[in-house]
């Protein structure tokens, strides 16, 4: 199966995520699913490598800890986002989904 955001989207569905996907989707998959302690941890476990950074600087924007995101947005090299956060969900999954080769 092609990993899209469609197809990706379809997995919220299930009790588990897809396999073999890395651990910015993985941890945004958690997130989708409202669970952001797992999503948390996941980025936690990953810290430094740029994909984890960026989901974990959105989980702080999510949560309202501006402060601490602006940090994580920082070391992944990436600009805050100013927009929707669901909007922001979206657009991370689909860089992550190109940049995976899925």
């Amino acid at each position: 199966m092609t990993l899209t955001l469609s197809t990706y989207l379809d997995t919220l569905e299930h009790n588990v995520p897809p396999e073999h996907i890395g651990h910015g989707l993985r941890a945004l998959w958690w997130a989708g699913k409202n669970d952001w302690t797992e999503a948390h941890e996941i980025v936690q476990a990953h810290e430094g490598e740029p994909d984890s950074d960026w989901v974990h600087a959105w989980l702080h924007r999510r949560e309202g800890d501006n402060a601490n995101a602006r940090y994580w947005y920082r070391r992944a090299r990436r600009t805050m986002h100013h927009g929707s956060l669901d909007d922001e969900w979206r657009a991370i999954v689909t860089a992550l989904i190109a940049g995976s080769g899925y």
